[in-house]
């Protein structure tokens, strides 16, 4: 592994456990459904993070695979596209509400 890789693997797990981090104390302060799946999102978004770089080293064990490819990595970038989808949609809808 050369310094490029680590560079790669130290500045996405640091900047992904920053954004989890605010995620979650946002999270305390507010019940807004919207925030909250976007809080959700974003620590779905860095469980993404820490399965690629522990798939990147080979410690992802037996999984269960459609075809050739492992259901996780199908789930995991779609279950946080999902959360934000959801948020965005509460968004609009209460947007469009108050008109």
């Amino acid at each position: 592994m050369d310094a490029g890789e680590v560079l790669f693997i130290v500045s996405r797990l640091t900047t992904g456990a920053l954004a989890a981090f605010f995620a979650i104390m946002l999270w305390s302060k507010t019940r807004d459904a919207a925030w909250m799946l976007m809080v959700i999102g974003t620590i779905a978004a860095y469980v993404e993070t820490v399965y690629s770089i522990l798939d990147m080293f080979g410690i992802t064990g037996t999984q269960l695979s459609i075809g050739s490819v492992p259901v996780v990595a199908i789930l995991l970038p779609n279950l946080r596209t999902g959360f934000f989808i959801a948020a965005f949609v509460i968004m609009v809808v209460r947007k469009l509400r108050h008109r």
